[in-house]
């Protein structure tokens, strides 16, 4: 369900930046993100309080930029999400490491850390967007802040080591921001695709009954 609704999130996240109402709905759906977030943790090795002291206050700010259709708060919320979701992601991979076997929950988890880490960073850029705006620039309105689907794409081209993304961290923390990504999307890569060859081969290698 994580994994749906963040690839849902993908395809409705464009209609919801022009207008108040979109950034009203952006925000709620924002909160039934961090719900399926925070059930994540509860079902894998990760302590669910945790998700919790981090879910709370993130979706107290999420609601009041709901009814206030105020961005003041973003960088405190996005914030909270970005260390909720990779402490999310960190859970998913304790549970894929803990089993020996591969299962459909398993596969499914491999791509809901990732999107999680994609997301992460992305909150991640939009909170040094506001401590250092023009971190950023495009293509297009070069000198403007970047959109949420703009660092999303960012996110989500870096991670994947696709490069494919124009938007560009000219800062120089953001582009240690975009190197660490970088890093943590080869590795992640490396770490999932060797561990399901390693079961897949053990379980080949077992005899069978």
């Amino acid at each position: 369900m994580l994994l749906a609704a963040q690839l849902l999130g993908v395809l409705l996240y464009p209609a919801m930046e022009d207008s108040d109402v979109g950034r009203s709905l952006f925000s709620v759906f924002g909160i039934l993100i961090l719900g399926l977030v925070v059930l994540a943790v509860r079902s894998s090795p990760g302590l669910t309080g945790v998700g919790i002291v981090l879910g709370v206050p993130a979706t107290i700010l999420l609601l009041i930029q709901a009814v206030t259709v105020d961005d003041a708060l973003l960088p405190y919320s996005s914030a909270l999400e970005a260390i909720l979701y990779l402490y999310a992601a960190y859970a998913l991979i304790r549970y894929m490491l803990a089993d020996h076997e591969i299962t459909r929950d398993e596969l499914f988890a491999v791509g809901a850390t990732f999107t999680l880490v994609a997301w992460a960073f992305a909150y991640a850029f939009t909170v040094w967007q506001a401590i250092q705006p023009d971190s950023f620039t495009a293509a297009v309105h070069a000198g403007a802040d970047r959109t949420w689907m703009e660092l999303l794409f960012l996110s989500f081209t870096t991670l994947s080591s696709t490069g494919l993304s124009d938007v560009v961290p000219i800062t120089p923390f953001a582009r240690a921001m975009v190197m660490i990504e970088q890093l943590a999307g080869v590795a992640y890569i490396a770490m999932v695709v060797s561990r399901l060859v390693g079961l897949l081969v053990m379980s080949r290698a077992a005899p069978r009954r």
